[in-house]
């Protein structure tokens, strides 16, 4: 199994004059753009970060998404949520040909914490031995910072304020995430019951 991202979140949908503000940075300087490049790369760090310690896409991007197997072929868990739309569902051969199966063979069972593809039939398309699925789908809350959760917004936030205050400490454990920012995404995290779930 492998994720891709396809796209990314374009420099303009990150919240600069927002994260400006949380740092309470002056503004009305010449200046005033000197630490863009280094705000939005630790704005991205902490997205990734949340966006791994959660297992959602914060801003909407397009995904693929590839698989040798089904593990269930009356329906499977996407990777990632929320998923808005499934756009490609290709079957291909151990020699690399693919074939796109019909969209009225499959659906997304919507769900904001495990979405699901579904066959429309009994079952899956069939992967053939040595081939594999790939399914292209668009996932995340918002196409825009201001259409996120509030607790996930100011997780960002945090998050990355955070990675700006202590950007030369090189003396920080690994995983080091402060509490604020686990209090907000912990009930964002996927829940894991049973044994091996």
């Amino acid at each position: 199994m492998m994720l891709i991202e396809e796209t990314v979140v374009p420099s303009g949908a990150l919240p600069m004059a927002t994260m400006k503000r949380h740092l309470r940075m002056g503004s009305g300087f010449d200046e005033d753009d000197v630490q863009d490049e280094m705000l939005q790369s630790f704005l991205r760090a902490a997205m990734a970060a949340i966006e791994a310690r959660t297992g959602k896409a914060l801003l909407s991007r397009n995904f693929v998404w590839t698989v040798h197997d089904w593990r269930d072929p009356e329906g499977v868990a996407l990777p990632i949520a929320p998923v808005e739309s499934l756009t490609q569902l290709s079957v291909v051969d151990r020699f690399g040909a693919a074939e796109t199966v019909e969209p009225n063979r499959y659906r997304l069972e919507a769900d904001p914490h495990a979405p699901r593809l579904r066959p429309q039939g009994a079952s899956l398309p069939t992967i053939p031995t040595g081939g594999a699925a790939e399914l292209r789908f668009v996932a995340g809350y918002s196409g825009s910072f201001d259409g996120l959760p509030a607790d996930l917004a100011q997780a960002v936030l945090l998050l990355a304020a955070h990675y700006y205050e202590y950007r030369h400490e090189t003396a920080l454990g690994q995983g080091c995430m402060p509490f604020g920012v686990t209090s907000l995404v912990a009930r964002y995290r996927p829940m894991r019951l049973g044994f091996g779930a």
